[in-house]
């Protein structure tokens, strides 16, 4: 059995690593999803398992700093960190510009606010609290207990990263943050879903009627949904009228997808011709509905049995690299391959086939012509499904060099340690690859699965090797340190600035499932998002929460780099 009490004890030895960080993983992700009162930690338990095998060890192998070699421990942690951070940017990349709309503005400056807050707050508690002591490791461990409270691990990692810059300047001993951290996240996660429900009751808020506000919307917006129909012309102005000239007359958008004439079916593109009589298959706005069948002509029911050959709609995979990032209008699709594109399905959205719209590898365009034409076409476009299930591994592992020497940039010259670091550096390459990607030719399609996977790997590595290193010193921070101190401070930073932010938000004229799911994408934190969804039939809070979640997970991690590097370091 000697053999078996070496592979627990020889710390040093591969196996000995690999079975720890499996044994933290495993039990981390099974005890994760135990719910207690509808609510469970997920992955994040994999922090607290790995705290307990690290005092564990600390307490039977006095002798080994860590249960594993201290740099070993910091290789997988970083590496976990530059994964996690990248594949969020690559998922949110897409929509990270897009989500600025006219509402969105508004919501992503309350999530601003709202983080701004939790930072003014986090500072107040510092003052208060810890201040007078004039110890160097008081306000790094105050960090670790603002991303408990607010559930960011990210942020998390992103401090501890430029913890170990400044610490490391200095030859300090870094301070263990995961330790504050651990403190503030159970009651943070709590401390949201009670917040948020405290904003209902200040708000006089009735669900019912929140409710029946989002069906009116819903109404409303179903002019906006496409409309199909088949017209026949009767207005002789249209006699010898090109589509083009018809189409900039009404001012409105629409797609002729076929034409009867004589008898003949054909593919229009934007030089046909229309005479009256004249039978189409047209694609508009419903909004737009009305005014094209009043200048165009009355919707009929059609017999195209006499066409020379049949037309066929087909959706068509994008999977050929070559066509990355090239328009609708460079592809010519109806002058050149006699087949027309009426829209694409990208990121689960419907998207208007605009000339100035660039393909992008994972589309999905709806093709419509006679079948030869239409088979051309999917061909040229790839159409396989199996080219998407291999990984483009090369896009991810460029990304992460560029992002990684960004990261070491310095903001400012002669000051080394101003710099975003292997956080904030993969993070931003990894938003701007997925949101441009295809104009340097770089393919950024990777299936949700393969994403998930991919970020799910690097969280639990990172989780697992912060909650190693912490679990040596962990317990005596909590029973004899401020351990208590950092509960109730991070109970303080998480509901303030909900408490203020939900109100302003509500007489903003938002819903309150908006809100909630608003409240949620500021503080990442999917039980919150799940407590919302809980409550309301509609998609208002995943519309809340995915509308501001980019920009609040980038201003988490960039503000946690800031802290650290202007605040922190100007302690010595």
């Amino acid at each position: 059995m000697e053999w078996f009490v070496n592979l627990f004890s020889n710390t040093t030895s591969v196996a000995h690593i690999a079975l720890i960080y499996a044994i933290v993983i495993a039990i981390g992700v099974y005890l994760g999803k135990i719910k207690i009162f509808g609510i469970s930690l997920g992955v994040t338990f994999v922090l607290f398992a790995g705290i307990l095998v690290g005092h564990i060890y600390k307490l039977y192998c006095p002798e080994s700093e860590f249960a594993a070699p201290g740099a070993t421990l910091t290789f997988i942690q970083d590496f976990g960190l530059i994964l996690f951070v990248f594949m969020i940017g690559l998922q949110v990349g897409p929509g990270f510009f897009e989500s600025f709309g006219k509402a969105g503005i508004k919501l992503n400056g309350l999530a601003a606010s709202a983080i701004l807050l939790n930072i003014i707050v986090m500072f107040a508690c510092y003052f208060i609290f810890f201040y007078q002591k004039h110890d160097v490791n008081d306000l790094p461990m105050m960090v670790g207990t603002l991303y408990g409270a607010v559930t960011n691990t990210p942020g998390l990692g992103a401090a501890n990263e430029a913890l170990n810059s400044v610490f490391g300047q200095m030859n300090l001993p870094v301070p263990q943050i995961a330790s504050a951290y651990a403190c503030a996240y159970p009651l943070g996660v709590l401390g949201i879903i009670g917040a948020t429900i405290l904003v209902r009751y200040m708000c006089r808020v009735k669900l019912e009627k929140e409710e029946a506000a989002l069906e009116e919307q819903a109404g409303a917006k179903a002019t906006q949904k496409p409309h199909h129909m088949h017209l026949e012309v009767s207005n002789k102005y249209l006699e010898g009228k090109t589509v083009l000239q018809v189409h900039n007359f009404l001012n409105r958008d629409f797609v002729v997808s076929r034409i009867l004439h004589d008898g003949h079916v054909s593919i229009p593109n934007r030089d046909t011709v229309f005479h009256v009589g004249d039978q189409m298959y047209i694609v508009c706005a419903e909004a737009d509905y009305e005014a094209i069948v009043a200048f165009i002509g009355p919707v009929i029911e059609v017999d195209w049995e006499q066409q020379d050959q049949p037309l066929v709609s087909k959706r068509v995979l994008v999977t050929n690299p070559k066509i990355n990032g090239k328009s609708f209008g460079q592809m010519h699709f109806s002058s050149v391959y006699g087949v027309n594109v009426t829209r694409v399905t990208r990121h689960g959205m419907d998207i208007f086939a605009s000339p100035n719209l660039p393909l992008q590898v994972g589309d999905r365009i709806m093709v419509v012509g006679p079948q030869d034409d239409v088979d051309r076409v999917a061909n040229m476009m790839g159409n396989s499904i199996k080219r998407l299930d291999a990984p483009n591994i090369a896009t991810i592992f460029v990304g992460i060099i560029i992002g990684i020497i960004f990261g070491s940039l310095p903001f400012i010259p002669g000051m080394p340690l101003m710099k975003l670091g292997i956080a904030g550096g993969p993070l931003i390459i990894a938003i701007l690859i997925g949101r441009y990607g295809y104009k340097m030719k770089l393919v950024t399609y990777t299936t949700t699965s393969a994403n998930m996977m991919l970020r799910e790997i690097g969280l639990v590595l990172f989780l697992a090797s912060v909650g190693i290193k912490a679990g040596a010193n962990f317990f005596d921070t909590v029973m004899t340190g401020d351990g208590v101190l950092y509960v109730l401070t991070g109970f303080l930073i998480t509901i303030i600035p909900i408490l203020i932010i939900g109100p302003i938000a509500r007489r903003m004229k938002f819903n309150y499932f908006t809100i909630a799911g608003m409240l949620a994408g500021t503080y990442t934190d999917p039980p919150a998002l799940a407590y919302a969804n809980s409550i309301c039939s509609k998609e208002a809070p995943a519309v809340g929460y995915s509308t501001v979640y980019p920009l609040a997970m980038f201003l988490r991690i960039l503000t946690a780099q800031l802290i650290v590097l202007f605040c922190c370091g100007q302690l010595f």
